[in-house]
């Protein structure tokens, strides 16, 4: 099994992807040892001095005023875990609450939260037995980090509240620890405090929702090209000098990816109707223009992600001088923008996706093909309802659109009067996503029923490659009417799988 070690400066993508997807195993590197046992000597000297410090030998929050004598303070990080352990609502997903647990141990073994060696052993042990906490959908603002998610995988680490075997079987966590041979920890100084004060859940979901963006506008340039193989359109658009003049390099690579797929294509171009177009419509023809944008937008939000993934987000922090010092860098506002970047143009991507599928079924805009893709029209409906299903998925992506990161709720007795929702918008983007998976299939369902009813005209190799790929998965051709919510479904786990881009990709070469 793949093992990812963790050291103090931070980890990467890939990594975050082996341990949340991959169940990759966790180990601690030397330096992160060596790192953790002397931030916890600056903060135990700090402790026995008289001197109250916040997160040491204070209470938390508004409540930061209060010094705690030195034998309430196993109590207060107990407290602090239990109490802040207050989600509600559905159970977040295996793979977020892994990504959660092992971004909150890469700040840890940074060094600078004063946690001890065996406090940061036992969260890597949880996770490599396969351990989930039970982490709920409502609970964080996104600032002071992703509190009550944290909280609950901090409880776990307590032996309290429930967690979610390697079966699958959710019980208390006291005893998932026992069966595993693991100790709860007995929390001390500072401890229950650096475990909660983070952005790992948010910056998770971004990490995973890159990934799977990655692979779905690649899918969605092959879909948009059958669409214009399909609707007889003119892949001159694509040209790459007409895009080295307005020099957006997602804009770019969607062309080329486009160009790639409809290399040797006869329906491109040359067998237009008895109504000649001097354009295509703005949804075929600017197709690389908006999916090119959220390519950049993904660029950018890879940045951040890349400088959090780099980052220690705690308060107070451990500075190498030996200074404790408060700070706010808890606050989600660089993950929380680029979330909402993401979801809005994920939007467009759906917007313009549906447009197109419109298009194929509309017989007035879709140049000699049947209403509706139908088999024999009137008897038949067609795929008059995919586009319905698809609308009624761009209409839920637009509201998807709307900024999480645009509200705060001051909280805390406005000591955190100002917050981010970055959770919000993570969560808010993770259905986006499916979402969005789910238009392009819808796309490819129509665009290839659409090729294959051109009958006499070749279409291009990797146009091909698509089809018998999708055929072979369960995503049926054309023909007359049947229940057709399986088919979608087919359509659906072939592009959420990658499949679409691996039919494709031997043909064209590795598409960007």
């Amino acid at each position: 099994m793949h093992t990812v070690v963790v050291g103090t400066t931070g980890v990467t993508a890939s990594d975050v992807l082996a341990v949340a997807r991959g169940g990759a195993r966790v180990e601690l590197s030397d330096e992160a040892v060596s790192a953790l046992a002397a931030a916890r000597e600056i903060v135990e000297a700090l402790a026995a001095k008289p001197e109250p410090v916040y997160g040491v030998s204070t209470g938390f929050g508004a409540l930061a005023t209060r010094h705690i004598s030195p034998e309430l303070r196993a109590q207060l990080q107990r407290n602090i875990v239990r109490s802040h352990a207050a989600g509600m609502g559905p159970h977040v997903e295996r793979e977020v609450v892994r990504a959660l647990m092992f971004l909150r141990l890469k700040t840890v073994c940074s060094g600078h939260t004063g946690v001890r060696p065996s406090v940061a052993q036992t969260m890597a042990d949880i996770l490599n037995a396969g351990i989930t906490p039970v982490v709920h959908e409502f609970g964080s603002l996104g600032c002071s980090g992703d509190l009550a998610p944290l909280s609950h995988c901090a409880l776990t680490l307590m032996g309290e509240g429930d967690a979610e075997g390697p079966d699958g079987t959710i019980r208390p966590a006291g005893e998932l620890l026992a069966a595993h041979g693991i100790e709860p920890v007995e929390l001390r100084e500072k401890e229950g405090l650096a475990l909660l004060n983070g952005t790992d859940g948010m910056l998770g979901m971004l990490v995973m929702a890159l990934a799977d963006l990655d692979t779905l506008y690649k899918s969605a340039d092959i879909t948009a090209a059958l669409s214009l193989e399909a609707l007889l359109g003119t892949d001159q658009v694509l040209a790459p000098e007409l895009h080295a003049i307005r020099p957006h390099p997602g804009q770019g690579a969607s062309a080329a990816n486009m160009l790639a797929v409809l290399k040797g294509s006869e329906l491109t171009g040359h067998h237009q109707d008895d109504a000649p177009r001097v354009q295509d419509a703005y949804s075929v023809r600017c197709a690389p223009q908006v999916a090119g944008a959220g390519r950049d937008t993904m660029t950018h939000a890879r940045l951040v992600a890349d400088r959090e993934l780099a980052s220690a987000v705690d308060n107070p922090v451990v500075l190498p001088d030996g200074r404790v010092e408060s700070n706010g860098n808890f606050h989600g506002a660089p993950v929380a923008y680029v979330l909402d970047f993401l979801a809005i143009a994920a939007a467009d991507l759906g917007s313009i996706t549906e447009r197109r599928t419109d298009r194929l079924l509309d017989k007035n805009r879709s140049h000699g093909l049947p209403p509706f893709l139908a088999d024999d029209a009137g008897v038949d409906s067609g795929l008059m309802i995919a586009q319905y299903t698809q609308a009624a998925l761009v209409s839920e992506m637009k509201r998807l659109a709307v900024p999480a990161s645009a509200d705060s709720i001051p909280s805390s007795a406005m000591q955190e009067d100002h917050v981010s929702m970055g959770w919000s918008a993570a969560r808010k983007l993770r259905t986006a996503v499916d979402n969005l998976t789910r238009i392009v299939a819808i796309e490819l369902y129509a665009a290839t029923r659409a090729i294959e009813l051109r009958v006499g005209l070749t279409p291009a190799p990797a146009s091909q490659a698509a089809i018998a790929a999708a055929r072979a998965a369960g995503v049926a051709g054309p023909g007359p009417d049947r229940f057709l919510s399986p088919d979608l479904a087919a359509a659906d786990a072939f592009v959420r799988g990658g499949h679409l881009v691996e039919a494709v990709e031997p043909v064209t070469g590795p598409l960007a």
